[in-house]
């Protein structure tokens, strides 16, 4: 069943195409350069060729600006999407050139950030940088992780703005294990961990630092798993914990049920979508996909 789901998923992922390549955020709607990534990334997993994903690889990189960023359309500030463009362009000699330009704009850009001062309400140290959401604000969770993974995949492992960054998810991470969007503590309460958070961390951190930094953040996603219904928090955590190979048993069956799901609540958006299909594929966590490609 697991399997005839996953298949009727591509099925629908591939509806989701547009005329002129990319792919829609929302079922029916316009493109979405983050949907259109992770789409490829889905599709090149299953074993789609290059040509048949340069469409769409052509479509982001018509989206990208002189500096590199790749945003959301019309709203230049927010180049979120950036690092999912590396990746989705990861070992197509034909976007290489638009690839180099991404990954030099993300080692150029960073979040805003300050030194520690005494007393500030929130626990972790605002002066690590990594990368935020949007331009001019402060760095988080998702986005930082996000930007590592993909100059990792890139070949820039040890780079100086990709050990930072490391560090400051280490920094993020909540003293019970876990993370959430940033904060650990404010005002000395510390604050709950989130499911999507952890795997997208895990993901970044994986064969990069040693296991007793993150154990407990191993742990409460191996006893959360079990709980998540949703698709993006789902497909991380697997994602995550097959990062750090503890992929739990029957991870298939988990994937046909969320999927199952979608009769009773609707059709996901294509990136939640092709994320849930990647996750079924990325048993090594994301960065095994190229590994397992190559």
């Amino acid at each position: 069943m697991a399997d005839d789901l996953i298949a009727k998923g591509f099925e629908a992922l591939l509806a989701r195409g547009l005329p002129g390549g990319g792919f829609a955020g929302p079922a029916q709607g316009g493109f979405c350069p983050a949907a259109t990534a992770w789409a490829i990334l889905a599709l090149k997993a299953r074993g789609f060729q290059d040509s048949a994903l340069k469409p769409s690889r052509d479509r982001l990189m018509r989206e990208q600006q002189s500096d590199g960023r790749v945003c959301l359309p019309g709203h230049p500030g927010v180049f979120w999407p950036t690092p999912l463009a590396v990746l989705a362009w990861q070992s197509s000699p034909a976007h290489r050139e638009a690839q180099t330009r991404a990954v030099q704009f993300l080692l150029h850009t960073t979040g805003r950030h300050w030194p520690r001062q005494p007393g500030q309400p929130a626990g972790h140290d605002p002066a690590l940088k990594g990368w935020p959401w949007t331009e001019d604000t402060h760095s988080w969770t998702e986005p930082t992780a996000l930007a590592v993974l993909a100059l990792r995949a890139a070949g820039l492992s040890g780079h100086a703005r990709v050990k930072e960054a490391k560090e400051m998810l280490l920094d993020r991470q909540l003293p019970q294990g876990g993370w959430n969007y940033g904060n650990t503590t404010v005002f000395g309460q510390e604050l709950r961990p989130m499911p999507e958070s952890t795997g997208l961390a895990l993901n970044a951190l994986a064969g990069s630092v040693s296991r007793q930094h993150v154990e407990q953040s191993l742990q409460y996603l191996k006893t959360r798993f079990a709980t998540l219904k949703t698709p993006r928090s789902l497909a991380w955590s697997l994602m995550g914990l097959g990062a750090w190979k503890e992929r739990p048993e029957h991870a298939a069956s988990y994937l046909a049920a969320c999927l199952s799901r979608e009769r009773r609540y609707g059709g996901y958006d294509t990136a939640s979508l092709a994320l849930l299909l990647l996750s079924y594929r990325a048993h090594g966590g994301l960065l095994g996909i190229f590994q397992d490609l190559s």
